[in-house]
């Protein structure tokens, strides 16, 4: 029997704006049910809507993962920004410091965080703006992102705010969120696995997807019956979702990945990578499903 109840998989956005197409939830009961969108209360969720879902309306036993990444890069310079007098020791402290600076923007948003001298340093910005501490190429990467180059994967950096594949703006603005949920829900790995209780993770939602049988580099699912086909697959073994026709990536990405975490959420070996330290797991933090 699941050490959780519930499962629910967080398709995130970074993009500027009150209420956001790209935020799906994607949430399932355990056993094999197919997986349900939660609706928004309007047309689209907004950031701080999903913060709200999350302190009053979150099933009970939950396993919540959120597709961001909740920390810098700390390992490999000692430090989330080499040089700055304020560069934080953990990530809690981290997350504390993006929302001090950014804390009046509305949406959750982190302009101002990346916009400050000593921080923009370290950032790819749009306009051919790389900071000199930025670190070229990809940048700088956690070691959870080297593990997931090693599993196939296709990390960028959560400094990098350019392109298709840049993170950190979703990352930024998960911080602030995580920030604000305080300690009404432990973060994980940063906070010890419960022994009950609703937990939140990072995930990657291209692991379920290669999980499901999906090839590298076509992992976004745009209609119905291929997102059931990878429901249905060994690794996922969930019922379909009813209807047929097309359905947006972000929602099938949050409908896949809470039937994965359904499946994967008690395999112990996932809560123990052997490369994730105590170092790591305050500053950096860990991918559910990373090894």
């Amino acid at each position: 029997m699941s050490r959780f109840e519930h499962f629910v998989a967080i398709d995130w956005s970074g993009a500027v704006g009150a209420r956001l197409p790209g935020i799906a939830i994607g949430l399932c009961r355990a056993g094999d049910a197919a997986p349900a969108l939660v609706a928004p209360p309007d047309r689209h969720w907004s950031r701080a809507a999903v913060l709200d879902w999350l302190t009053t309306a979150l099933p009970d036993n939950a396993l919540v993962g959120f597709d961001l990444g909740p920390a810098f890069p700390f390992v490999d310079r000692g430090a989330y920004f080499p040089g700055w007098e304020a560069s934080p020791a953990d990530a809690r402290s981290l997350w504390a410091l993006v929302e001090r600076i950014s804390g009046d923007e509305p949406h959750l948003a982190a302009s101002r965080f990346v916009d400050h001298a000593d921080a923009a340093r370290h950032f790819r910005r749009h306009g051919g703006r790389e900071g000199a501490a930025f670190g070229g190429g990809r940048g700088r990467l956690r070691v959870t992102e080297v593990a997931q180059q090693a599993q196939g994967l296709n990390p960028y950096s959560n400094f990098n705010l350019v392109g298709a594949a840049q993170v950190g703006k979703s990352s930024l603005t998960g911080m602030r969120l995580l920030h604000r949920l305080g300690q009404r829900l432990p973060v994980w790995p940063f906070d010890p696995l419960p022994a009950t209780g609703s937990l939140v993770v990072e995930i990657y939602t291209s692991l379920a997807a290669i999980a499901a049988g999906r090839a590298r580099g076509r992992s976004k699912m745009r209609s119905i019956d291929a997102l059931n086909a990878a429901l249905a697959a060994p690794a996922i073994a969930s019922a379909p979702i009813a209807g047929c026709g097309a359905i947006d990536d972000h929602a099938s990405d949050a409908l896949l990945t809470a039937a994965w975490l359904r499946r994967h959420a008690d395999l112990a070996a996932l809560w123990t990578p052997p490369a994730l330290t105590p170092t790591i797991a305050h500053t950096e933090g860990w991918t559910f499903g990373v090894f």
